[in-house]
């Protein structure tokens, strides 16, 4: 077990950059690859950017083109579209759907508009990342397009080979697609890491207007009232570097407090275990698991999380671990790099004193 001078060694030690993206494909045919992206605020999402390395991977070993499609209404989605552009040279083209059939979020008329997109343009493969979005969005267009989906992809062996998580991600399932085009996948964004952007490649993909004049809108079954959202000024959980995380062991939201300013001191997110999370100590959107947001950071930090397979699904790939919790016995000291047992209420004070103040 750790003592607390070699947790804060270990996190001094890591230059927390995340490795460029080396993946092995091989095609036997040519194709086109979609890649339905969401954006925020006039940029690409990072989920979505990690979707076009996949298909980019693809577009390297057999596929053709490269495709980006972003639906929503006004001047931000046309910044996102240029960000889009100029994302990866190998994105040929992005498609924009400017209409306010597209200003909410809504999963039917955006899998609407990908069966649309799909006809026009015949692709052979459509990715999404396998967050929320994806996850909404995904399934329906393929109900619509009738061909079976592929979810939650880590890697991909050539255009119709994938391997993607079984039993809580204990296991590896490699999926041969035999069906029909196209092939519909939604992929981990934390096994399709973005590379840093070359300052050489100035080359930007044309950008286009989607043709809606055949967009059939009717009476969808949903119905958008409003979105909100936590005002946090760390970084994203999902993107996060290095991530902070807490269990039930916080006893309640006020020392949960604890967790939030070593983050801060470190520059990380806020994480929680769904114990926490149905404790009500933090929002459910900070939970980290197998029904929660799969994250694989540099430095994942874990107090008083007992490792449940279930929580492990969603923080396992992350390049180091440190663990802290009274109970020897606890099951995340296996997957642990660093252990401590002992008490969270002494250590995090010990670490919030001793560590230097984030430049």
């Amino acid at each position: 077990m750790a003592t607390t001078r070699m947790i804060l060694r270990a996190i001094k030690k890591r230059p927390f950059l995340f490795p460029a993206s080396s993946h092995s494909f091989s095609s036997s045919r040519h194709g086109s690859t979609l890649v339905v992206a969401e954006h925020d605020s006039g940029a690409v999402k990072p989920h979505s950017l990690s979707a076009v390395t996949a298909a980019t991977s693809l577009a390297g070993h057999g596929n053709s083109s490269v495709s980006v499609l972003l639906a929503g209404l006004g001047p931000s989605l046309h910044q996102a579209a240029s960000h889009a552009a100029s994302s990866h040279p190998s994105v040929s083209q992005v498609l924009i759907a400017d209409s306010e059939k597209f200003k909410s979020p809504l999963a039917e008329p955006w899998a609407k508009l990908v069966h649309l997109v799909q006809q026009q343009g015949g692709y052979s493969h459509i990715i999404a990342a396998s967050n929320s979005f994806g996850k909404n969005i995904m399934p329906r267009a393929a109900a619509l397009l009738d061909v079976s989906p592929i979810t939650d992809v880590t890697g991909i062996s050539n255009a119709q080979t994938f391997v993607r998580p079984i039993y809580a991600g204990n296991a590896l399932c490699t999926v041969c697609y035999t069906g029909s085009n196209p092939c519909i996948l939604t992929i981990r964004s934390t096994s399709f890491p973005v590379p840093q952007k070359s300052n050489d490649s100035k080359a930007e993909a044309s950008i286009s207007q989607v043709n809606l004049s055949n967009f059939d809108e009717d009476l969808n079954k949903s119905r958008y009232i409003s979105q909100t959202s936590q005002d946090d000024e760390g970084p994203d959980l999902g993107n996060a570097r290095v991530v902070i995380t807490g269990g039930r062991a916080l006893k309640n939201a006020e020392n949960f407090k604890l967790i939030e300013n070593l983050a801060k001191k470190l520059g990380g997110a806020v994480g929680a275990t769904r114990a926490a999370v149905d404790a009500g100590f933090v929002p459910n959107d900070l939970q980290v698991g197998q029904t929660g947001k799969i994250v694989a950071p540099e430095l994942y930090m874990a107090f008083g999380v007992s490792g449940a397979i279930q929580h492990l699904a969603g923080m396992r790939d992350s390049k180091v671990i440190v663990a802290v919790n009274n109970d020897a016995d606890a099951p995340i000291f296996q997957v642990a790099d660093y252990g401590l047992v002992g008490d969270l209420f002494e250590v995090i004070p010990e670490l919030l004193e001793k560590l230097p103040e984030k430049k």
